[in-house]
């Protein structure tokens, strides 16, 4: 835990702020200003770049991951700059938060993968780094996104004690339970052997 210098109004305010960055559907947006379709229709229904990609077009996929990574690391970036570390982790669960249960789409949001790596990117780049090279290599070997995704967030608190100690730690324990919650019916499809592969509708 960083020490906590900032009152409990402004981590209040800080988390409202977080929550809201986090809560832009990118995913939706993109889809919509390529006419691809609503993204509810398509594939899984979820507004990540997982399932824009299912419509096809990896330029909105890729702007999609992009986007959604960029306002998590951008909550935490903008919280650090102006107010300090335990805002910055405030925000970084909020934005988190935001993607995953955002008020505009009645709390029926994404998964939080690419806002996960998004926020350990801005929060310290090493961590960041390691889990987007976990989740390439995972993805590599399984093809299958989501064990990719949940073997990045299952890492992420190992390589947070070995690059940074402690100060991040409890912040890495509740996003990865948080991403691990959001794919709880893929952890299903993966026991049973159903769960899609990359490229594979």
């Amino acid at each position: 835990m960083p020490i906590i210098d900032s009152t409990m109004t402004q981590l209040i305010l800080w988390a409202a702020l977080g929550y809201l960055m986090g809560s832009i559907p990118f995913g939706m947006v993109t889809a919509k200003v390529m006419g691809l379709g609503n993204l509810r229709n398509i594939g899984s229904g979820n507004i990540g770049a997982t399932n824009v990609l299912r419509t096809g077009n990896k330029t909105a996929a890729a702007l999609t991951l992009i986007f959604d990574a960029a306002k998590g690391g951008v909550a935490v970036l903008v919280a650090r700059a102006l107010a300090g570390e335990d805002a910055a982790q405030i925000a970084a669960l909020a934005a988190l938060l935001g993607h995953c249960f955002p008020v505009w789409l009645g709390f029926k949001g994404g998964k939080g993968v690419a806002t996960f790596l998004g926020i350990w990117l801005a929060l310290d780049w090493r961590v960041g780094v390691a889990c987007c090279l976990t989740w390439l290599v995972a993805a590599a070997v399984w093809r299958i996104s989501s064990l990719a995704a949940l073997a990045a967030a299952a890492t992420s608190t190992i390589w947070t004690l070995l690059l940074t100690g402690s100060q991040t730690l409890l912040l890495a324990g509740v996003l990865t339970l948080l991403v691990y919650w959001r794919h709880s019916a893929n952890i299903a499809r993966i026991k049973s052997g159903t769960e899609p592969k990359i490229g594979q509708s």
